[in-house]
């Protein structure tokens, strides 16, 4: 029987489901056109794929990108082993969205999951997964799937709803139930990778894993074995911790500041009775789930933290340094859970000796701020957000080793999962195969250039729609809807985006150049979205 959580999210999603006859007929056989193009060739040895996917894990907490923070011993051991892209990003910086770049090897605008507020995402339509499935593949996803939709083209999943749960969580299964799961969402979602691996794949095939966890995402509840971490530490405060977003209209008007915007209790867990917040409700229906264990170990650790923070009243400036601090501690410690659960996939790997046929891979949704410019979470084209970490490690046969310092985009995925398949990559797929890449190549014609579009507005922290491209030095941004205001940063020179060059003197003949490099993007991707470019 469905519990009151799955009944919602079923009856929130039958508007999708109400679809005209003979629109759903249209899209059946716009689907089954599609699916048919690519053609699958038999590898002379198919490579099995691992993906595994954080949310919200950005490059600055891991070790094998930035020492500043934590150590991350399992991910640098993909990275040491394999590659790590230095110049990795997303085309929409926003959880849902960014998987269903990832799925279809297309921009939102094209795969019409645009942002998390409004859109359903048509799981019917093609993906690499189905692709894979016709190419002889067995295919599973486990953990986070937040596309409002339920997964298609997998021989086995199971998701959660929505953003799923840190305690005993909630999944929905390919049997049409939910069920609740005793445990520590990350290590339940690494148990039925491995489970399926060991005991329900079929080894006659090869597999594409798809793990697909909730942490880092907000408001990281860290296993109650990792929360005596990092309580003795003081990290550093990003030098524009304080910016005043001078000449940056929607860098100003954001919801997502550590200072104004981060809930005591929601985010950094000072509850207590007496005091209340607007997130107050949900916290506690989070620490609700736990059993009489889990909260009394929580309870134990956050009791003495909490007491102290309502007996020294802080206020200013160390208030807004004390909550960095919890935050960042908070942070980690979810990292840390999350590194501990890659190397069991590794080890299984490895003591199944199937390193050497496998593509590891291992990325998040988008970055994330780590108190830059202030803030929490993600959402705009500035460089934290808009990066994302990837790093592979390379079976068999794949010699690079290294840094690749090309600059790819979460739309490659599929096409590269598709070469490893032997499947021809369809006509309308916007991606790029990173297969020369990891083969050593250095293609004369990779891409120069990097296009971006984000679309929830207004929405949860009131980052405004924008879209904007990016080339090797220079960035150039448009916010659009309520306001029309341009933002032109020169990387190179400005790596942390604090001055804006639009309409300064000196910069015209740089701006021209941006401009025709996002009108060419816009073009090349066929984003419906056309300005008049203020090119003089």
């Amino acid at each position: 029987m469905h519990n009151n959580l799955t009944l919602f999210f079923i009856m929130s999603r039958i508007k999708h489901l109400l679809l005209p006859a003979t629109a759903i007929v249209a899209a059946g056989n716009s689907i089954q056109a599609q699916a048919a193009e690519p053609k699958a060739s038999t590898p002379k040895k198919p490579l099995n794929i691992v993906y595994i996917m954080t949310d919200d894990h950005t490059a600055q907490a891991m070790s094998c990108y930035d020492k500043r923070y934590t150590v991350t011993p399992n991910l640098d051991r993909i990275a040491n082993e394999g590659v790590r892209f230095t110049n990795s990003f997303v085309a929409n910086s926003l959880s849902g969205p960014s998987r269903a770049c990832m799925l279809t090897g297309k921009h939102s605008h094209k795969n019409g999951f645009t942002d998390n507020t409004t859109c359903v995402f048509d799981s019917s339509q093609p993906t690499f997964p189905r692709y894979l499935q016709q190419a002889g593949y067995q295919t599973a996803l486990f953990g986070k799937w937040h596309l409002e939709s339920l997964p298609q083209g997998f021989d086995k999943w199971a998701i959660v709803p929505g953003q799923g749960d840190y305690y005993n969580p909630d999944f929905i299964r390919m049997s049409g139930d939910t069920a609740r799961v005793h445990g520590y969402l990350t290590n339940l979602i690494t148990d039925m990778s491995l489970d399926w691996l060991e005991n329900n794949r079929d080894r006659e095939k090869p597999f594409c894993l798809l793990i697909h966890h909730k942490a880092i995402h907000r408001n990281w509840m860290a296993d109650t074995a990792d929360l005596e971490l990092f309580e003795d530490v003081t990290f550093p405060i990003p030098d524009n911790f304080y910016d005043d977003y001078e000449g940056r209209e929607a860098a100003g008007a954001q919801e997502m500041s550590v200072i104004k915007d981060m809930d005591v209790i929601y985010d950094l867990k000072m509850n207590r009775p007496d005091r209340t917040s607007r997130l107050k409700p949900t916290y506690e229906r989070f620490v609700g789930r736990m059993d009489s264990a889990q909260r009394a170990r929580w309870d134990e650790f956050y009791e003495p933290i909490i007491a102290k923070y309502y007996n020294d009243n802080l206020q200013g400036k160390e208030l807004a340094e004390w909550k960095f601090q919890r935050y960042m501690r908070d942070y980690l410690k979810v990292v840390k859970s999350l590194d501990d659960n890659v190397g069991r996939v590794m080890d299984y790997l490895r003591d199944h000796d199937l390193l050497d046929n496998t593509l590891v891979v291992y990325t998040s949704d988008q970055g994330f701020y780590m108190g830059e410019h202030g803030w929490f979470d993600k959402r705009f084209m500035y460089e934290e957000s808009f990066r994302t970490p990837l790093i592979m490690r390379l079976p068999e046969g794949y010699d690079r080793r290294g840094d690749i310092t090309e600059m790819v985009q979460n739309i490659d995925y599929a096409p590269t999962f598709l070469e490893i398949a032997g499947v021809e990559k369809p006509a309308d797929i916007q991606g790029e195969s990173l297969m020369p890449l990891l083969r050593g190549e250095h293609p004369d014609d990779w891409r120069q250039t990097l296009y971006y579009h984000f679309y929830e507005y207004p929405a949860e922290h009131m980052v405004k729609r924008h879209y904007g491209v990016r080339d090797d030095r220079y960035k150039l941004i448009h916010f659009y809807n309520d306001i029309d205001r341009w933002e032109l940063y020169d990387l190179e020179n400005d790596p942390n985006e604090m001055n804006n060059l639009f309409g300064k003197p000196g910069t015209e003949k740089i701006t021209r150049e941006m401009m025709k490099k996002l009108k060419d993007a816009q073009e090349q991707y066929d984003d419906p979205i056309r300005h008049t470019y203020p090119i003089k």
